[in-house]
């Protein structure tokens, strides 16, 4: 059988089975399959072959189970025989998983043997991904190699009624990692408890970098706004939020709303960070997510956490990213000198990192949960393609919230978040991890698809492994956008994509991302957009709000400097960009709602500089949902030969009328969510009466808004589309990937070429 079969109890659960039913023979990991033979009664067989089909292990997916008859061979017993490497195929490793309550039982109890150890685990929990260095998944090939099991260890490990049975990351305190404490400088700190130091150094207001699955975490008291905004400083993230670990469910309605499916994203065993809507008054620091309506929280997933914060008795520790800003998270050795002058101490351990991992984000969008960054706990679950590649195939997706996909055949293993490739050390980050998905999944890539920006770092070093040796693709970013959400999916298409997002190069030289396109895997054609407009200071205009403010205002025929946004702008910086946008020059034209969305919010006094992506809108929506719905701004849509452009002038002049008038800025931000809202239903409607098609997928990075895809959704259903949503990738460029693997065995499939 293959699919997740390593590394989830699978072979321990085979043995019990066959004991169970007193059967002989034997199972065994070979590359990317277990092999299992057994011999005894035929119904006997049945009922096992029944029970592994329908009631696999918890954190088992079987993917294919073949089943054939040989002659009996006589075995005496059922066993487990060492596995095998037969280079064939790559294992299906499970993602790390979030302790069990049978291990925290034990964690907590005085009388067990690994009370208050924060290493315990058993075949149902545990590090997976982030300490296997190769496969077939065995002790030997994980970071635990260098640990050598006790005889007490070793016992449960060989005993079949034990739940550490084959538990290949099985450790105590006798024999397994343990912690040590650096100072702020990376010297050792001589204490007997580094625990119990590190939890009353939390107390007492110190921020410190603990050492977790996948890389540190910087974790202070969150109710504390001094040691917030002294965390902001130092890590040089001016408002980008913080995640929050709380110790429970409890912990998590104190702070937010939770509704029924938020409880159970913050429950389940990949321990995402959920993103919630804030109580009003909850006791955080305003610096947390300063400006924003919602808090990301997450619950304790390793014994570490569980401790730290039943130690620290703190109602809410802040678990962001051990990093500066734009940085990889630091990891293993390199910690103490990435963060220097970030953390006031480290709480590290002696058990290998082999990949470094963040912690995932999901929130309700939509009507379901939407990944806004795919990482630990999520990854590496395989995703199906449509249609079968031809030949194994790399995917190196956008330049921004970085990923990649390697595809073989029609599985695709879509990478964990890695960050921003404008960065070098993240780049060099995404590199390894590209090297080691290659070796774990046995897929050496003899075609690289990638991005149509030149520009892109993944872009440059696909063109370059390309000319190495293999085939190259570009795709178009908005068509790979809508490709990763009908792949999700499983459509075949013809569909209508709304592609809403920041930037993405256009095949007509332009900057797209407010776009309509009507195709499929194999084509999309460009059927209604919003009117460019130019985007004054390229880049600088992302980064600064009010210069697409500027650019929207001057387009719908106003005074620049009679707008809303003058009065916060001295006169030569608003006259040099009038010049800018007069002569065309260092102002490239784009058609992004992303773009919109920041200069509406700079119009409404939101946001005139923003720190982190997507910030303006961020704030935006946070203002509109305190408001009840209101009816949306007119945007017209006229054609323009065989194309649709719909038209934000009267939107922009509507918006500095009420910012004149005195309307607030939140009643402002509502009428602009329910605008776009009304322009995505009058274009798909109008798209379908020209096509007959009545499928509506909503995809890009604007549609993590919940307000929009919310909204939305609704509308969109109630004039009978079947509208689809991301649930398995992000609808950001962290989708991406998945996108360009579909798109390219689309077109082998067109061409002949896939095998069947």
């Amino acid at each position: 059988m293959t699919g997740v079969v390593q590394g989830v109890g699978f072979r321990p659960f085979v043995y019990g089975l066959a004991i169970h039913l007193r059967l002989k023979g034997f199972v065994k990991n070979s590359s990317g399959r277990v092999l299992i033979e057994i011999e005894g009664d035929s119904n006997a067989i049945d009922r096992f072959v029944d029970t592994l089909r329908y009631f696999p292990p918890p954190l088992a997916r079987i993917d294919h189970l073949e089943v054939g008859a040989l002659a009996p061979l006589g075995d005496p017993g059922f066993r487990i025989d060492p596995s095998i490497d037969d280079g064939s195929e790559g294992v299906l490793v499970c993602p790390d998983v979030a302790t069990c309550e049978d291990c925290l039982r034990e964690l907590f109890d005085p009388q067990d043997r690994r009370y208050r150890y924060p290493f315990l685990n058993c075949v149902n929990c545990g590090p997976r991904l982030t300490v296997v260095t190769d496969v077939p998944y065995d002790r030997e090939r994980t970071t635990m190699a260098k640990f050598v099991m006790c005889a007490a260890c070793r016992a449960e490990y060989e005993d079949p009624r034990d739940r550490r049975f084959h538990a290949q990351v099985v450790a105590c305190p006798g024999c397994g990692p343990r912690l040590s404490l650096l100072d702020a400088g990376g010297a050792p700190l001589a204490t007997e408890d580094p625990l119990t130091w590190a939890a009353a150094a939390l107390r007492n207001g110190a921020i410190g970098a603990l050492k977790g699955l996948g890389g540190f975490h910087l974790a202070c008291d969150a109710r504390s706004e001094p040691t917030v905004r002294e965390l902001r400083r130092r890590k040089q993230r001016d408002t980008k939020p913080f995640a929050i670990m709380v110790a429970d469910l409890a912990g998590a309605q104190a702070l937010c709303a939770v509704s029924p499916l938020e409880r159970a994203l913050l429950s389940s065993v990949d321990r995402s960070i959920v993103v919630l809507t804030r109580r009003a008054g909850a006791p955080v620091a305003p610096s947390v997510a300063p400006g924003l309506h919602t808090l990301g929280l997450m619950l304790p997933y390793t014994p570490l956490h569980h401790l730290l914060l039943a130690e620290t008795g703190a109602d809410a520790l802040v678990m962001t990213s051990g990093n500066r800003a734009d940085e990889p998270i630091a990891c293993d050795d390199d910690a103490p000198a990435q963060l220097r002058g970030v953390a006031d101490f480290f709480l590290v351990h002696d058990r290998p990192i082999r990949l470094r991992c963040d912690d995932s984000i999901v929130r309700i969008a939509g009507g379901g949960a939407v990944p806004l960054r795919r990482a630990r706990g999520h990854v590496p679950q395989t995703l199906t393609l449509t249609h079968r590649l031809a030949r194994p195939t790399l995917a190196t997706g956008g330049h921004l919230k970085a990923t990649f996909a390697l595809g073989g055949r029609t599985s695709a293993f879509v990478s964990h978040h890695v960050g921003d490739l404008g960065d070098y050390a993240t780049y060099r980050v995404w590199l390894e991890a590209i090297e080691h998905y290659e070796r774990l999944f046995r897929i050496t890539p003899s075609r690289i698809v990638h991005d149509l920006h030149p520009g892109y770092a993944s872009t440059r070093y696909a063109v370059e492994r390309a000319r190495a040796g293999g085939e190259e693709l570009a795709v178009q970013h908005h068509h790979a956008h809508m490709a990763s959400c009908m792949a999700e999916h499983g459509l075949e298409g013809p569909v209508i994509g709304v592609c809403f997002d920041g930037a993405g190069l256009g095949t007509d030289g332009t900057i797209w991302g407010g776009e309509f396109l009507v195709g499929d895997y194999l084509e999309a054609r460009r059927m209604a957009h919003l009117a460019p407009v130019p985007m004054p200071g390229g880049e600088q205009a992302v980064r600064q709000p009010w210069r697409m403010a500027v650019a929207h205002v001057a387009y719908a025929g106003l005074d620049p400097a009679a707008s809303p946004i003058a009065r916060r702008l001295d006169s030569a910086t608003l006259r040099a960009v009038d010049r800018m946008l007069a002569r065309r020059f260092n102002a490239p034209l784009t058609s992004s709602m992303g773009r919109l969305f920041d200069a509406v919010a700079a119009l409404a006094g939101v946001a005139d500089q923003t720190t982190f992506e997507g910030e303006a809108a961020a704030r935006l929506e946070a203002l509109a949902a305190g408001v009840a719905p209101e009816p949306g701004y007119h945007v017209p849509v006229d054609r323009n030969g065989l194309t649709l452009v719909a038209d934000p002038a009267s939107l922009i002049r509507a918006v500095v009328d009420d910012a004149r008038a005195g309307v607030k800025s939140a009643v402002i931000a509502r009428r602009f969510h329910s605008a776009v809202v009304d322009l995505i239903v009058t274009v798909c409607s109008r798209l379908r009466s020209a096509t007959g098609i009545r499928i509506a997928v909503l995809t890009g990075g604007v549609f993590a808004n919940a307000i929009l895809a919310r909204e939305a959704d609704q509308r969109l259903f109630a004039a009978g589309f079947e509208v689809y949503t991301h649930r398995l990738v992000p609808p950001n460029d962290g989708g991406l990937c998945l996108g360009q693997l579909a798109i390219a065995a689309a077109r082998d499939a067109a061409a002949g070429t896939a095998p069947h």
